[in-house]
């Protein structure tokens, strides 16, 4: 069975006091939980005092990105060798990266392969816009994604990467696809996957949910075996809110072992 992911992708809010605060007050709430692998991603310039102060048993920390160079002379990027030690997660590709920064496929791909070579695990995101999604291209525009994304990941490789899908359209809008579709889409990624690096790695490649996720509709994307868990953003800012997402992450695992 594989492990449940849940992701709290903190985005550009807090300074260094409130991210201790913040994390203090999710150390209270969010219970640890054997089947669940509790993530946060706080930005850049606080990942440094939270590694000395997150209890490492009941959360993991993640960047929210890299630059795809090991070092150079590229000011203002921070490299994934540099996260060494710091984080055992890269959020990369994520929609926001994708639309407002321009990141173009190339540099994904080469950050999913840097993340790896660098020793830590990438989170791939893969997600289609509001137009795509009514012409109907959902499918074809995530298998282009994973195709670019994962083309210089070896089958060795691959048990250390996670796939997010969140479809753009939903991401802070709270507006949610319907669990049967994001169940639909979570086989076309098992299927791509399958297709690339064989069929247990399909079986194995976790594969979470992330767009206006909240403890209310984070159940019914839980349902059966295919959704491992969630990639959150503005709940994750709220403790008893995310410690709720967790809880019900929790309870899922725990029906899953009757």
């Amino acid at each position: 069975m594989r492990k449940k992911l849940i992701v709290g992708n903190w985005k550009m809010y807090n300074n260094t006091q409130q991210a201790s605060l913040l994390l203090h007050a999710l150390s209270e709430k969010v219970k640890i939980h054997r089947d669940v692998e509790i993530v946060l991603a706080p930005s850049v310039l606080v990942l440094q005092s939270l590694s000395l102060q997150v209890n490492r048993r009941q959360f993991k920390l993640a960047a929210q990105n890299c630059y795809w160079r090991d070092e150079g002379a590229f000011t203002g990027e921070i490299s994934a060798a540099m996260l060494q030690g710091l984080v055992e997660y890269v959020i990369v590709g994520h929609s926001e990266r994708r639309h407002i920064f321009n990141e173009p496929e190339r540099d994904i791909r080469q950050k999913v392969q840097a993340v790896l070579r660098s020793g830590m695990k990438p989170i791939l995101c893969v997600g289609e816009t509001a137009q795509q999604r009514s012409d109907n291209e959902t499918v074809s525009v995530i298998n282009d994604q994973l195709y670019s994304g994962l083309a210089n990941v070896t089958s060795e490789e691959m048990p250390h990467v996670a796939i997010s899908y969140e479809p753009i359209w939903a991401i802070g809008s709270g507006k949610t696809p319907m669990p049967k579709d994001v169940l639909m889409v979570e086989k076309a990624i098992r299927k791509q996957i399958s297709a690339m690096f064989g069929k247990k790695a399909a079986e194995e490649v976790r594969i979470i949910y992330g767009g206006s996720v909240t403890s209310a509709n984070a159940p019914s994307f839980l349902v059966g075996e295919g959704i491992d868990g969630f990639l959150v953003g503005g709940a994750s800012l709220r403790p008893d809110e995310f410690a709720d997402i967790v809880s019900q992450a929790f309870d899922d695992s725990r029906e899953e072992r009757k």
